[in-house]
């Protein structure tokens, strides 16, 4: 993977991804990780009705240590 300098300015630092956990899930996932972004953590999965809905988190990585912070005061 390339050297990644600074996220552009157009791109939010965190993002999560949600959606049917298929394969258009997945490209939206592996398009945020070809901008740049990284994984946080694992996936979330939950079941509506009988549809899989994923989530993913993805933080950028120069920001990831900002964004972790930001994060954990959210919580309380």
């Amino acid at each position: 993977m390339p050297a990644v300098s600074a996220r552009p300015a157009h791109l939010p630092r965190y993002r999560l991804l949600t959606g049917p956990d298929d394969d258009q899930f997945c490209r939206r996932v592996s398009e945020a990780l070809d901008l740049g972004y990284v994984l946080h953590e694992g996936p979330a999965l939950t079941v509506n009705g009988s549809t899989v809905i994923a989530g993913q988190a993805v933080v950028w990585p120069d920001d990831t240590s900002e964004t972790l912070r930001s994060l954990s005061t959210l919580g309380g």
